[in-house]
């Protein structure tokens, strides 16, 4: 008999398992296929954007953030202790332009320096406290689309496996196999320049400036990690893109852009990647849906990738989550599309000026040398600052509200007497109000919908928040008008449906699917489409 699941996410990455563990509260069933046989060692990111750190703090996941940073310090020597202080008044860069942290708001939201594998390996323990199935070393050889679910197919270990899932999502990367097999569009702008990371001993370290050099050649970026170096090569591609990165190709690149006399002595790894601005038309199509990279690509210059694909799956995890349970049509996860594309299409922007700001070229350098001078005006340096740390995100939800639609930080709640953290009260992937009127009239109108907890406020407005932290009404005082409207829209009520529909724990394990999927048919009937096909 076929394996069948609520939700198969594909890629277990930090994206991937972060999903997983949003479903997983959400009360639906989920396994994750990873086609790595063990989390990759490459170099990535090497910091969480704000709204990434906060997707994480949200499910408690915020002191083993805190504890991977202080290793990431202590492993930099005595650098790290410099950084650690710079840390906290850090926003980051424009185009290797520093931003200054005095002339933006909330400061307290900021990033952390944690790499893709600390992200990945703290989401993995949290999974794994969750039951969540993780098969690795399996690869998606295809799918077929179903009017209720999807037939998957797959290479693992054990020989070729399929199962049936109402839904699948792809969080498989850049290269993503199902945003292909799918048939997502992907358009965008070819690259302008290839980039490169190494971890590598020179002959003469002391011969090249620390920090981001701009050169006629391009950009080299020493440190702060001991050994790290990223390069920036406006020269054109390599004779073999695909080809691994060695030693003489880094050592190469590296001389002709510096202009230093260095020697590569040896490299423990390096690989390369260009700034290649794709995004896909929509998130959605029928039962596949992508986050991540699998549905947009750009520079890394800013660090924005992460965070951006992580909020990603905080957006979409609770949504799918209520249409699994019933609570919601799929209809809902229209908003998905709605709300994260936007957000993704002005990262792709952002990243491509600010490739433009670091080229060569003598026009260039002269635009940059007057964004410079804008960039000491608060006001351009606060807009920068928001665009970067993802913190100017607003999703449009019809409300002339301007904290509508924006993704709240952590607050102190509660009665003073009984103070708690927003954050920690979101714990298990629950709504909150935040009750600040006086007679608690609001509290009476949410206790008619199911995963919406109440809290009391000290002070106004009163809030209803997503389980994503984004904030879906506010209300002056006693005003709840639009209050009933807001919780109809995004949670369900608590009165009983017709056929006996019980809510799921949230810490249920798999279930089985709200609608039969059609059987596989067995390989090589004659009415199977071909992996990647559909079937009506």
């Amino acid at each position: 008999m076929d394996k069948q699941v609520d939700v198969v996410v594909v890629g277990a990455g930090p994206v991937g398992l972060l999903l997983a563990i949003e479903l997983r509260l959400g009360g639906a069933g989920v396994m994750v296929l990873e086609q790595l046989t063990a989390p990759s060692v490459a170099i990535k990111g090497t910091a969480v954007g704000p709204l990434g750190v906060e997707a994480l703090q949200r499910r408690s996941m915020g002191p083993a953030l805190a504890e991977a940073e202080d290793r990431n310090f202590a492993a930099m020597g005595p650098v790290g202790v410099q950084r650690r202080a710079q840390a906290h008044r850090s926003r980051g860069h424009f185009a290797l332009l520093p931003l200054r942290s005095e002339a933006v708001g909330e400061p307290e939201r900021r990033m952390l320096w944690v790499n893709q594998q600390g992200v990945e390996a703290i989401l993995g323990a949290r999974a794994a406290a969750l039951d969540i199935e993780v098969r690795r070393g399996c690869e998606v050889t295809g799918l077929e689309q179903h009017d209720d679910g999807v037939a998957l197919y797959w290479a693992s270990p054990d020989g070729p496996e399929r199962a049936r899932c109402a839904w699948l999502v792809g969080c498989d990367g850049g290269r993503s196999s199902i945003r292909k097999m799918a048939g997502f569009a992907f358009p965008g702008t070819p690259p302008s320049q290839f980039m490169y990371q190494a971890v590598l001993d020179l002959d003469h370290p002391e011969r090249l400036p620390r920090g981001s050099t701009r050169t006629p050649e391009g950009v080299v970026m020493n440190g702060p990690r001991p050994r790290w170096l990223v390069l920036q090569d406006f020269s054109g591609p390599p004779a073999d893109r695909n080809a691994p990165v060695t030693r003489e190709e880094i050592e190469g690149v590296l001389r002709r852009i510096s202009g230093a006399d260095v020697r590569v002595t040896a490299m423990d790894q390096a690989n390369r990647f260009t700034d290649s601005a794709r995004l896909v038309d929509t998130y959605r199509r029928d039962r596949v849906l992508l986050a991540g990279d699998a549905a947009h690509i750009h520079s890394p210059l800013g660090g924005q990738g992460l965070s951006l694909g992580l909020v990603d799956a905080a957006n979409l995890g609770w949504k799918l989550a209520a249409v699994i349970r019933g609570d919601k049509p799929d209809s809902l996860l229209d908003s998905y599309t709605s709300e994260r594309r936007p957000v993704a299409e002005a990262v792709l922007a952002n990243t491509l000026a600010q490739v433009a700001l670091t080229r060569p070229d003598p026009q260039s350098s002269a635009m940059r040398q007057i964004f410079a001078k804008l960039m000491e005006i608060d006001a351009v340096n606060g807009y920068l600052d928001g665009l970067t740390s993802g913190l100017a995100t607003r999703y449009d939800l019809g409300s002339e509200q301007d904290v509508v639609g924006r993704l709240t930080g952590d607050r102190p709640v509660g009665r003073a007497d009984a103070r708690t953290s927003l954050f920690a009260e979101m714990a298990e992937g629950e709504g909150i109000l935040l009750d600040a009127s006086p007679d608690g009239h609001a509290a009476g109108l949410a206790a008619g919908f199911t995963r919406v907890r109440c809290l009391p406020a000290d002070a106004g407005p009163s809030m209803l928040i997503r389980p994503d932290g984004c904030i879906a009404w506010a209300g002056d005082e006693g005003d709840v008008e639009g209050l009933v409207d807001a919780l109809e829209r995004w949670f369900a009520s608590a009165a009983p449906r017709p056929g006996g529909f019980q809510e799921r724990s949230c810490s249920a394990g798999p279930s089985s699917l709200p609608r039969p999927v059609p059987a596989l048919a067995p390989p090589g009937a004659g009415d199977r489409a071909a992996p990647g096909g559909r079937h009506r």
